[in-house]
């Protein structure tokens, strides 16, 4: 369980390195920089649509909204580009 909650937490840190990469990236479309600045921004931002207060479904808005976004950013960035900051943020990361 551990492990997985690691790995989880690893993952969560490289995409959002991913993120940022992808932002200063000049050659993915507008679209994609919205959804990737509204991603970081509800990410970061202490207003939800849900209260966290809330048992259950106030952490489970967070957990479905945020990969929807980055998810629907992901869609229109070509292969390529994702790869390439993928293997940059790799060789930082490590």
């Amino acid at each position: 369980m551990k492990k997985t909650i690691r790995y989880i937490k690893y993952r969560t840190k490289e995409e959002i390195n991913v993120l940022l990469c992808l932002k200063n990236t000049k050659k993915i479309p507008l679209i994609s920089k919205i959804f990737i600045v509204i991603a970081i921004a509800y990410a970061l931002s202490p207003i939800d649509i849900i209260p966290d207060f809330i048992p259950i479904i106030g952490l489970l808005d967070d957990l479905l909204i945020i990969p929807l976004l980055i998810g629907l950013s992901y869609l229109f960035i070509p292969r390529y580009i994702l790869k390439e900051c993928r293997k940059t943020v790799r060789r930082e990361f490590i």
